[in-house]
């Protein structure tokens, strides 16, 4: 008899996120995703200045705040057919990579690292025989027994006290755990040094953007960040030379500890590999512009439908009709009213709150489509559409990590096994160090332009009378972001985010397709109904922000809900 689990609220994620599963001998035999708070951003931003729209989406989320302010902006310079200065392209392109570097090693240890590697088990490891398996992988130079046997005392002493603090509210000990000792400890060490190398991340963002987070330089036209070499208020070299430091520093982080410690997971979790494939429709946009008209990019997009790689489709730019005419928001299941199913330009945000009905209406997401089909963003759907179209740096990339993870696996591991629950980790990595690489690039060719004399940065934008339509694309960190506005006589008619979380986490549609988390759960193990960690690798893998997808907004400022974490 299938047993019904609920998981609410899912943790280590941005927002509140409640999973329900239905387990029959011993898997997923079921599932919901149900996004559990309502985000109106939408609303408040009716009838408002869209040069102001960018402002007021970096509050969707307190870690997203700028890929939320760039598709923002383009989505305005879209509508007015707005060509922007390189200068304020290649900034641009500063601001997206650095935020992704950051981005990407805060989800692997600070977010999911902990559904694979017990803590606790660390105090078993042997300082000694944890630095020889650190550098038969790496030649990282905090592989040292010393510091390993340093971070083993730390964590006996956070055991003993009973204060895990970060490391609290995790499933130690449970049977699914397979990392020996040496590699939990080993994990743990880089856990605490990556928190060294995501705040020098920030720190290159906060020098280029002015702020972080809610950065300061973006705006309709350009950017605000104005280049002079001889001025100390401004951009400059010395600025512009410290953020390549810090850039570089982060890189060597990335290929020397994330990509290792993540091909040793996958190596030893290898049992894993065929689990939480779910939707295998994908897609993703280009993104790192090359030019000022945005017509050649760095990254590719895409989409691939049932995992036929053959079969790939490019997205050629950030307005391809191909894209901006095959998307639909479908309501069926989300607590809005209605029944409907429409293009973002003419979709509507009108919460109708109810209760939780597995047959009905369960989620605050609505459902994206692409041609009628549930796509899966993120990481993975960029490196598959890359590896399809034989991009460069992305075939070097994905194909070096499998047989990093072969040589640790001791058997040949191929793409099929990028397509699960670890695959998307792979992904993630792989990205991350490519975007390290292109970020490094974007900072010589800004410098060489600054070089030949150009400093402009801005293109003043007006707006017409009468109505204009547009969208803002973006890769984020988490999948392809769109942002859709409704532009008449100079102000918001309409405005809709569709954020990566939407596309992953929606519900059902009107015609009972699961959304790519519901499907990616399907046949997933559960070893231990009470402590479901399966369950939140998969949904973990796919790093979470409901925050961006739904948000509670109170006009008077209370506080409308506490979720306390058990």
């Amino acid at each position: 008899m299938a047993q019904k689990i609920t998981i609410d609220p899912i943790t280590r994620i941005e927002g509140h996120l409640r999973i329900d599963v239905e387990v029959d001998g011993g898997a997923v035999t079921n599932a919901w995703s149900s996004g559990q708070m309502f985000r109106g951003l939408e609303i408040i931003l009716q009838g408002r200045d869209p040069r102001d729209a960018w402002h007021f989406v970096q509050r969707i989320c307190g870690v997203c705040t700028t890929v939320h302010a760039l598709a923002s902006v383009r989505a305005v310079e879209d509508a007015l057919q707005l060509p922007i200065p390189l200068n304020a392209q290649l900034i641009r392109n500063l601001v997206q990579g650095i935020h992704c570097l950051h981005d990407h090693i805060v989800h692997f240890y600070a977010l999911s690292a902990l559904d694979w590697v017990d803590v606790v088990s660390a105090l078993d490891a042997d300082p000694v025989k944890t630095q020889q398996l650190a550098e038969s992988l790496s030649d990282w130079p905090g592989n040292s027994a010393k510091r390993f046997a340093a971070v083993k005392a730390k964590v006996k002493a956070l055991v003993e006290s009973g204060q895990l603090g970060p490391f609290a509210n995790a499933y130690w000990g449970h049977s699914a755990m397979k990392l020996p000792p040496e590699a939990n400890l080993m994990a743990v060490s880089h856990y605490l040094e990556a928190l060294d190398y995501q705040r020098k991340a920030t720190t290159a963002l906060g020098i280029i953007s002015g702020k972080n987070p809610h950065i300061q330089n973006l705006s309709v036209g350009g950017v605000t960040a104005a280049i002079n070499p001889d001025n100390e208020a401004t951009l400059n070299m010395e600025r512009l030379f410290r953020v390549k430091d810090l850039i570089q520093e982060v890189r060597g982080f990335i290929n020397n500890v994330y990509l290792v410690d993540l091909a040793a997971v996958g190596a030893l979790y290898a049992e894993w590999l065929p689990y939480g494939n779910g939707v295998t429709n994908y897609l993703a946009a280009p993104d790192m512009p090359l030019d000022a008209a945005a017509t050649k990019f760095d990254l590719p997009g895409g989409t691939i439908m049932g995992g036929d790689l053959a079969g790939v489709t490019a997205i050629k730019n950030l307005s391809d009709p191909f894209f901006k005419d095959n998307v639909q928001e479908s309501i069926a299941r989300g607590f809005y009213d209605g029944d409907w199913q429409k293009h973002p330009w003419e979709s509507e945000t009108v919460p109708a709150a109810q209760d939780f009905n597995a047959d009905g209406k369960y989620s605050w997401l609505k459902a994206p489509r692409f041609q009628g089909k549930p796509m899966q963003v993120g990481p993975l759907a960029q490196m598959l559409v890359g590896y399809a179209q034989g991009h460069e740096g992305i075939v070097n990339g994905v194909n070096g990590a499998l047989d990093l993870v072969s040589k640790i696996a001791g058997t040949k591991v191929g793409p099929e096994a990028l397509f699960g629950t670890l695959g998307r980790h792979a992904a993630r990595a792989v990205r991350c160090s490519l975007m390290a690489d292109l970020t490094l690039k974007h900072w010589e060719l800004l410098v060489d332009n600054i070089g030949s004399g150009d400093l402009e940065i801005f293109n003043p934008p007006t707006f017409p009378k009468g109505e204009q339509k547009g969208v803002g694309v973006h890769e984020a960190p988490r999948g392809l972001l769109s942002h859709w506005i409704v532009i008449q006589d100079g102000k918001i008619k309409n405005y809709q985010a569709v954020v990566p979380s939407t596309w992953n986490a929606g519900p059902r549609d009107a015609q009972d397709q699961l959304g790519p988390y519901e499907a990616s759960l399907l046949e997933n193990p559960i070893a231990d109904p009470e402590r479901p960690l399966e369950v939140l690798r998969t949904i973990h893998s796919f790093d979470p922000c409901i925050a961006c997808a739904v948000h509670m907004l109170d006009p008077e400022g209370r506080e409308v809900m506490k979720v306390k974490a058990l």
